[in-house]
């Protein structure tokens, strides 16, 4: 949900899918921009997606002591024109954003003055 308000706030056009939505894939083929984050390791596939898409898979699953996204990786990337990898896409980016903000609050907290170049 908040990736769907911010985009819509940029002006996108949105639709969020969930466990019941019907025919998903009819969705997401026909998005340029798909955004994965359920909790299912290999949900979306390469033929899910419109050729040159990009796919941003947040989901992050553990399997058979590897982790993987929600995303089937090597067919997504045959299709897709820009896909985030798990691990190493979107996680440092989240943890980097969270010790940005943590150090922007701990300044306000303290009457200290916010370090300079540092936006989250």
């Amino acid at each position: 949900k908040p990736i769907a308000f911010l985009m819509m706030g940029l002006g996108a056009t949105v639709t969020v899918c969930h466990h019941m939505t019907r025919q998903v894939a009819v969705h997401s083929r026909a998005a340029d921009a798909v955004f994965v984050a359920v909790g299912k390791p290999g949900l979306v596939t390469g033929n899910m997606l419109k050729p040159g898409a990009a796919l941003i898979d947040i989901g992050i699953n553990r399997v058979e002591g590897r982790t993987v996204g929600d995303a089937d990786y090597a067919s997504c990337a045959e299709v897709a024109g820009w896909i985030t990898p798990v691990p190493g896409g979107v996680g440092p980016m989240t943890i980097a954003c969270l010790l940005a903000n943590t150090l922007t609050a701990c300044c306000r907290a303290n009457g200290l003055p916010e370090p300079e170049g540092l936006t989250a």
